[in-house]
């Protein structure tokens, strides 16, 4: 049954997703605004398709205060890359180099704000991300980080890379870490399944940290929805 779900899951999305896509260079005529509208109708078509076919349901735990802020968010399935979009307000979000060279996908991230990560972390890529970044926080815009690297499996808890503590220092936004277990109904390998997940907005933490400081309050926080990581929470809290 899962099977079949994450088939017509899969066909229907992809189905409906071209014509959002390719139609992004008509909204983008009207400025980025259009273009966050737009890239919305895509979160909420995903939203409709998870609930119907999949069966799966959010919990979130935790507001998101008014303001803008630099969210640094656990990656486990594409699933949060269209839900904290939603549940964010639509922040600019930190993309792989990669994805910024698909046709016409790429397009629309760079339109709607996308700041290009290179994995290679060279001084002249971690300015070029830098200035982006400012460029669009200037704009009012939150800024959204997955700050270790990469989607990874539940239970994997990977150090943050280094490009984090950089936009931080470059930024001086309060951070709000979000943590999620969205890996557990929507695996890398394999079928989908129905299932609650949680997504749990974090406690705003200060600007003007230390690089270690911050990136162990960050990495606890983001890691506290996987096994035994409640203690590492509470060490990290304590000791900043």
């Amino acid at each position: 049954m899962n099977r079949l779900r994450t088939l017509l899951f899969t066909m229907l999305f992809y189905a409906l997703s071209v014509p959002i896509v390719l139609s992004v260079p008509v909204s983008a005529l009207f400025g980025r605004r259009a273009v966050m509208r737009h890239a919305h109708i895509w979160a909420q078509m995903h939203r409709l398709l998870y609930r119907t076919i999949m069966g799966i349901r959010v919990r979130v735990e935790g507001t998101v205060p008014p303001g803008t802020y630099f969210f640094a968010a656990k990656h486990q399935a594409m699933f949060e890359t269209l839900e904290l979009q939603l549940l964010l307000g639509g922040p600019a979000m930190v993309i792989k180099r990669e994805l910024s060279r698909i046709p016409f996908w790429g397009y629309a991230a760079m339109r709607y704000g996308g700041i290009i990560a290179d994995r290679e972390a060279s001084a002249s890529a971690l300015r070029s991300m830098m200035r982006a970044a400012k460029a669009l926080k200037d704009e009012g815009r939150s800024i959204l980080i997955y700050p270790e690297g990469t989607r990874v499996a539940p239970g994997e808890q990977p150090p943050l890379q280094s490009g984090f503590a950089g936009l931080y220092r470059a930024l001086g936004l309060p951070v709000i870490p979000v943590a999620l277990d969205t890996g557990t109904v929507w695996p890398k390998h394999g079928p989908k399944r129905p299932g609650v997940v949680t997504i749990r907005i974090g406690e705003v933490i200060p600007s003007g940290l230390k690089r270690e400081a911050i990136e162990a309050r960050v990495h606890a926080a983001i890691n506290a929805l996987e096994p035994a990581a409640s203690e590492e929470v509470v060490k990290a809290s304590s000791a900043a």
